[in-house]
């Protein structure tokens, strides 16, 4: 089991990677955890294992990096692979690539320092800024005017060096987990705040959320055809998250995919799971080895 790591998503890492690691313990698996440091490579040639559960959130776990470096070392790991984590990280090119298949998703742009703030708010009116390459919706604002956008890219810059505005979807917000190529029940997000941000995800109780989705048998397939469509895009596997917004007119709009999605007491996945009578352990073991994982009971020594 890996967890916490560097990035700025280090606590919700740890929260997430130990509650997996209770579920796996529960369920009779050898596993145990090592918070990632510049120490991990020594860490697993010292004491091998046979898969890795990853539970990095965010740069250095989920941007393929880690990825490549288990890859070298033979060691399997959970979630997607190299390119899919990459691409998948960087916003921007998730988003070239939907494109390229047709796939819905809002306008973009990249600012930077010489961006024309107020042309840009001209040619896509309010936008969402957000740094290319963090989740967890840190750094990111909601924009209305030139002013504005220009200290939501100076408060986005100290997460990333690449920063995006993306053309505010006024409406419903939505996430559909994809584990194994299952679509699971969309989950329907609804908040005070001014938009689902980070207190609104991981702080607050007051936010509300609808499992399955409120929508029609037409919508809710439409919903699922979608996001599937977009977690084949990129070329993930395992396990993952797309979030969408649906607009006044009922159009749905990718946003972003997230390949290790938060795995604590207020996360998504294992509500959407728990709609179809899945258990938090039960949808642990899911991600570890599909549908064929066997205990250790019958086996006699899986470590993770």
């Amino acid at each position: 089991m890996l967890l916490g790591g560097s990035s700025a998503e280090r606590g919700i890492s740890l929260l997430s990677g130990n509650a997996v690691l209770q579920a796996l313990l529960r369920s009779g698996v050898d596993a145990f955890a090592i918070d990632v440091d510049e120490h991990l490579v020594e860490r697993l040639t010292s004491e091998p294992v046979d898969k890795i559960f990853n539970m990095l959130h965010g740069r250095g776990g989920e941007d393929g990096t880690l990825q490549g470096m288990l890859e070298l070392m033979r060691i399997p790991y959970t979630g997607s692979g190299v390119l899919a984590s990459a691409l998948s990280m960087d916003k921007i090119k998730t988003k070239l690539i939907w494109q390229s298949l047709g796939l819905p998703t809002p306008r973009s742009s990249l600012l930077s320092a010489d961006t024309d703030w107020s042309a840009l708010i001209a040619a896509l009116g309010e936008v969402v800024v957000k740094p290319a390459h963090e989740g967890s919706s840190i750094g990111m604002s909601m924009v209305k005017t030139a002013e504005q956008l220009k200290l939501a890219y100076e408060k986005a810059s100290e997460y990333d060096a690449e920063i995006m505005a993306e053309q505010r979807i006024f409406g419903a917000e939505f996430t559909v987990p994809v584990i194994h190529g299952q679509v699971f029940p969309a989950i329907e997000m609804r908040t005070h705040h001014e938009f689902y941000d980070f207190d609104a995800k991981y702080i607050a109780n007051d936010t509300q959320y609808f499992c399955p989705a409120p929508l029609s048998e037409e919508k809710t397939q439409e919903l699922a055809d979608i996001c599937l469509k977009a977690f084949n895009a990129v070329d993930a596997r395992d396990w993952g998250r797309i979030d969408v917004m649906q607009d006044q007119s009922g159009k749905f709009w990718l946003l972003e995919i997230n390949t290790v999605p938060g795995m604590t007491d207020h996360s998504l996945v294992p509500m959407s799971a728990a709609a179809l009578g899945i258990s938090f352990d039960e949808l642990v073991l899911r991600i570890l080895d599909g549908d064929q994982f066997q205990r250790t009971s019958q086996e006699g020594g899986n470590k993770s």
